[in-house]
């Protein structure tokens, strides 16, 4: 149950023979969602965290899911514009009701369609740039959950091409984790 003011949509993506891979679409949806955050609200910059999440003032504001059906996928964003949920394991930030549901709805169309166009140009390369330019930084700590029995530590290393996330362990060594859940340690 969220609180009343949030934000929770969804929208389908026809996959075309010749797109990039479906699951780079997840780095066009954090651009979008934090260049609508910054429009709804200048001056407090969201922030992107792998694999889908927009952090403000480092707490959790926005979050994305991606689900695949054949040649389609839905995008679904669910944004704190009003009250964020009480979570015993992480902190979350919200707007305080600056902007209205139905007033934040079309900033996120309109910048999900140019991010949409930008992933559909296939130069990744710009994408995870622009990705990157938007995220915590290089060296950041991670604790990355790969699976329930298995969590990781590192600093985050950039992302691959395929927007998967390159992570150098303590030992010097490198990972590429390509679904997971993270956490800035």
């Amino acid at each position: 149950m969220s609180a009343k003011g949030n934000l929770f949509g969804s929208t389908i993506v026809a996959l075309q023979p010749d797109d990039p891979p479906p699951q780079t679409l997840s780095l066009a949806a954090g651009l979008a969602l934090a260049e609508a955050v910054d429009a709804a609200v200048p001056g407090q910059a969201g922030m992107l965290k792998w694999p889908n999440d927009v952090l403000l003032g480092g707490d959790k504001l926005a979050g994305i899911l991606l689900e695949r059906s054949g040649e389609r996928v839905a995008v679904g964003f669910g944004v704190n514009l009003a009250a964020g949920p009480l979570l015993d394991d992480r902190r979350v930030a919200d707007l305080g009701g600056a902007i209205s549901p139905k007033a934040f709805a079309p900033l996120l169309a309109a910048s999900f369609a140019r991010q949409v166009a930008r992933w559909r140009s296939r130069d990744l390369g710009l994408l995870v740039e622009a990705w990157l330019a938007r995220a915590h930084p290089p060296g950041t700590r991670l604790m990355v959950h790969v699976t329930r029995d298995e969590t990781i530590a590192g600093c985050f290393a950039g992302l691959d091409p395929d927007g998967g996330l390159r992570l150098t362990l303590d030992d010097g060594s490198e990972r590429r984790v390509h679904a997971a859940d993270v956490d800035l340690a």
